[in-house]
């Protein structure tokens, strides 16, 4: 016959016992949401270092298929454009000077046509038409890529001109190595896109320190000294509330925009 202390010790064994079984199974589940947390905090880095030149077909940032990317580009299959690109009416010989007017300070960049005819020319033709006028430089990146992207008539990366350009200079800054990127030095202005090919828009970059990138946007034009201190100048400030991806402190509010023959 079993005593009442022997009981009660037979009570606590099996009551600690539970409680151990709780405990175990509690660290288990922990674990496994630790895990997850982190894969998911992981996969949001790498999209918010690498999805800031990613916009779907339709000029509106593709999330979904942006998760799923490691890179610069989402996975979108954009529709051809419904509107064609400007006719072609530059000299395709010679340099161009796109001319910006900003909140802060002149920037100014040269176009090769001889390298970019395509994207020279649809640059040329929306300046003209004032495209870019009272538009503003909308995302500033300060972390692993440091550019400031303009030319979205909407302000918040989803607008473009209604047609797509073709990719152009794609070699000019070498052969990607081993991790599937160039260095886009200081200074350079590219092309944003999709991520697929010939889908660039209106939308472009200023490159303020070497990047490296895949070498899948068009590098079209080169900025002069002083409009480069300019962008490092709106850099150094950062981007709202300190995020590394986000609208300039330094609000860049481009007034004119100008496409003159060098």
């Amino acid at each position: 016959m079993v005593s009442s202390d022997q009981r009660r010790r037979q009570l606590a064994r099996e009551k600690f016992e539970r409680q151990q079984q709780r405990r175990e199974e509690a660290r288990r589940r922990t674990r496994r949401l630790t895990v997850v947390i982190a894969s998911a905090v992981a996969v949001v880095a790498v999209i918010g270092v690498g999805s800031y030149l990613a916009l779907d077909d339709d000029g509106k940032k593709d999330k979904a298929d942006a998760a799923a990317s490691a890179s610069p580009s989402d996975s979108a299959s954009p529709k051809k454009s419904e509107a064609p690109e400007p006719a072609m009416k530059i000299d395709k010989k010679a340099e161009y000077e796109m001319s910006l007017k900003t909140s802060q300070g002149d920037i100014a960049f040269t176009m090769d046509a001889a390298k970019t005819p395509h994207t020279t020319n649809s640059f040329k033709s929306l300046a003209d038409k004032g495209f870019f006028d009272g538009t503003k430089c909308h995302r500033l990146t300060t972390q692993n890529i440091f550019v400031l992207q303009c030319g979205d008539p909407k302000g918040d990366g989803t607008g473009g001109p209604g047609y797509t350009i073709p990719d152009e200079n794609l070699t000019a800054l070498g052969k990607a190595g081993k991790d599937g990127t160039v260095t886009y030095p200081a200074g350079t202005v590219a092309m944003a896109n999709t991520g697929q090919a010939h889908t660039g828009g209106s939308q472009f970059f200023l490159v303020y320190k070497d990047s490296k990138l895949p070498p899948t946007y068009t590098p079209f034009g080169t900025m002069d000294d002083a409009s480069l201190k300019a962008v490092k100048d709106i850099g150094a400030a950062g981007a709202e509330g300190g995020a590394p991806d986000g609208a300039p402190k330094k609000a860049v509010n481009i007034s004119k925009a100008a496409v003159d023959k060098s």
